[in-house]
Parts: structure tokens; C-alpha cells; sequence
């Protein structure tokens, strides 16, 4: 078994994959103050609960946006399955081909998502992940990366919104059936949320444009892709696992190199 592992600012999602087929996946919540024996037995306890022994997973792969947690998650995954993780652009190249010239390396996650959404859906296309921020990256047809764009993420922008205006409410993320409301948990969820969506579908817009690709495909992941997608139709496809499938890519092209 193979155990991918994608570090996020939020959650960290683990993966785990028999051969080609993802047997299962779960999420701890992101804290660098997590000691390795209490990430180790977390993950030995959901590991148990799929009915699959952590003595199986012969290889690991991470990619991380947050150094912090890195040593102790690297602790663990050596302590309780006994092997050292493979690390994203600590070592392992996400093999994603640049069509601009930049003097800065693209987040391990972004390369990851890009990496698989050329496999699975071809090129060109454009990857949204819709997490603790919203990232756009864009590949031209030969699947090199063009440029991309970074956004607060959904739940940012409404908790900055709440935590500056004392009077105004926590509101669940969803998008109301209209504009004009007259509550004020509707007001805000008119305006944080649809006003979002429409935020993106401007930048999916100029993205194409830009890219000279009109009708490219556009693909979303991460945690709050749902809520967006299903109130546009410039969103083409959800992929909750876009990230984990672009880490097993990976892995299966580096092994042979292990």
C-alpha cells in the first residue's frame, strides 16, 4: 500500500492506495503543536477502522505547505509504518513543465494538482483549489504551466468580514436563493458567497482569455470546490481527490528510483 499525504494550511488529508484504487481517505486537522506518537496513532487508528493493517503501507509521499508540521509528521511516518517519506521538492520533483520563465517554485500542492489534472482530464485546463486559499493555475495544450493566481479562501473572507463587524454573524457557507434578503445571516450570505462565485467565474474568464484557450476545461478540488461549482457553469468538473491522485502519479513514476 502506498500512503499520500497532502499537507494543507487547514486539514492534512491522507490517502491510501492499492495499487491504482484509493482504499480510503481521512483528515487531522493541521497543528504544528501535534506531537509524531499522537499523529502516528491517529492515523493507526483510522487505519484499523478501514480494516487495513499500517504494517502494509510500503511507501510514503508528502507534499506540505506548512514546514512546521513536516518533522513531526516525518517522525511518525517513520516510527509507525517504518518508512521514510518521500517529500515533494524536498528531493522528489512534481515534474511539471514550465511554459514562463520564474525565479520562484510553484507550492508543492499547486504542482501536485496540476501534475494530475493533465493525466486525468488532458490539457489545457485550468485547476482551482478552493482551500484555507483559493489558488487558479493555468497549462497551455502542450501541459505546461502558465501563470496562476492566489485569492483568500471562502471561510477567510467571510470570517474577515464577521471578525471586523462586531454586530454581524457567523453564517453557514451557502449560497442563498437570492440576492435580496432580508435577514442578515441572507445579506451576508448573498454577499460573501455569491459574490465569490462570481469573483471566480471573472478570473476563470480572464484566465482563458489569456491563456487563448476559451472553452478549456476548468477543474476544481479542495474543500469548499462544491459549494462553488454547483452555482456556475464555468466549473467543469469537482475532484475531491485531485491532489492525492497527482502525489500516487507521482510516487508511481519516482519508485523506480526508490
Amino acid at each position: 500500500m502506498l500512503l499520500a499525504v497532502d499537507v494543507g494550511n487547514t486539514n492534512i488529508c491522507f490517502g491510501v492506495y492499492e495499487g491504482m484504487e484509493l482504499k480510503g481517505s481521512f483528515r487531522l486537522r493541521t497543528d504544528p503543536d501535534r506531537t509524531s506518537d499522537e499523529i502516528g496513532l491517529l492515523c493507526c487508528d483510522y487505519f484499523h477502522r478501514f480494516g487495513l493493517e499500517p504494517g502494509g503501507v510500503e511507501d510514503v509521499i508528502i507534499d506540505s505547505v506548512v514546514p512546521g508540521v513536516m518533522f513531526p509528521l516525518c517522525s511518525a511516518m517513520k516510527t509507525y509504518f517504518g518508512r521514510e517519506p518521500m517529500v515533494i521538492d524536498g528531493g522528489v520533483d512534481p515534474g511539471l513543465a514550465l511554459g514562463v520563465e520564474s525565479d520562484e517554485r510553484l507550492g508543492p500542492d499547486r504542482s501536485v494538482a496540476c501534475v494530475a489534472a493533465i493525466a486525468k482530464y488532458h490539457a489545457p485546463c485550468i485547476v482551482l483549489d478552493f482551500g484555507t486559499a483559493t489558488t487558479l493555475d493555468a497549462l497551455n495544450d502542450r501541459g505546461e504551466y502558465m501563470g496562476g493566481c492566489i485569492a483568500p479562501g471562502l471561510r477567510v473572507s467571510a470570517d474577515a468580514l464577521t471578525g471586523r463587524a462586531s454586530m454581524l454573524p457567523q453564517v453557514e457557507l451557502t449560497a442563498p436563493p437570492r440576492v435580496l434578503n432580508v435577514t442578515a445571516v441572507g445579506h451576508i450570505q448573498a454577499g460573501v458567497v455569491m459574490g465569490y462565485i462570481g469573483a471566480m467565474e471573472h478570473l476563470i474568464r480572464l484566465a482563458r482569455e489569456e491563456l487563448g484557450e476559451p472553452d478549456c476545461k476548468v477543474i476544481a478540488t479542495g474543500g469548499l470546490a462544491a459549494i462553488i461549482a454547483s452555482h456556475t457553469d464555468l466549473i467543469d468538473v469537482v475532484d475531491d481527490e485531485l491532489v492525492l491522485e497527482g502525489l500516487r502519479l507521482i510516487y508511481d513514476r519516482e519508485r523506480g528510483r526508490r
